[in-house]
């Protein structure tokens, strides 16, 4: 993976991997670059040359080595964080989905993102509402609220999806997709979705 992206989408890759705050591992390169070696979770950090413009960090986990690699010394020198905006690529969303085989936190939702599959807590089932559809005919729906260590999101509820789910229950979603409705990010599940709720 390392030959086809840039040093900060690699980085980003290494902290979603090994579950390391891209925060703390961007000081973690600073410190490794200004004091030869540090650490950060299960990862340690050794420089291991300098040159004028780069230095080479060796990063290991125990005794397996996981990365080595020449950094931009500019790069070390950003005022904000760029691990933490390269973690939202599509390239870095891919390796989510197929290291979590499709299933995701609320965070990790962006806007036309399908085959989505979460586990969350109901917060709220809003009151029903009748419309009328492009089919030509009415139907019932709901917004649910749902809620994970991460955040928030709406759940589009239609006719008999709202007496399978209650507050406070966890549910499993398979297969939704997210759009966005009046400007708000939102879960929706098809025909081929699934909604139940999870026996805690």
């Amino acid at each position: 993976m390392r030959n086809k992206v840039s040093v900060g989408e690699y980085l980003a890759f290494l902290s979603i991997k090994y579950e390391v705050d891209p925060d703390t591992l961007f000081y973690a390169l600073i410190s490794a670059g200004e004091n030869s070696e540090s650490t950060c979770g299960d990862l340690s950090i050794r420089c291991r040359s300098k040159m004028q413009d780069k230095t080479v960090l060796l990063i290991t986990k125990g005794s397996k080595v996981v990365a080595q690699f020449p950094i931009p010394k500019s790069f070390l020198l950003e005022r904000s964080n760029p691990i933490r905006n390269f973690r939202k690529t599509e390239l870095l969303r891919r390796y989510l989905n197929k290291k979590n085989k499709g299933s995701f936190h609320i965070r990790d939702l962006r806007n036309g993102m399908k085959q989505v599959n979460l586990k969350a807590k109901v917060l709220e089932v809003a009151k029903p509402v009748l419309v009328f559809t492009r089919f030509g005919n009415y139907a019932s729906v709901a917004n649910a609220l749902l809620t994970d260590e991460t955040g928030t999101i709406k759940l589009c509820l239609w006719n008999q999806q709202m007496s399978s789910i209650f507050v406070g229950a966890t549910v499993k979603i398979e297969n939704a997709r997210v759009s966005t409705f009046r400007g708000e990010k939102q879960l929706r599940i098809g025909k081929n979705g699934t909604l139940s709720v999870v026996k805690e």
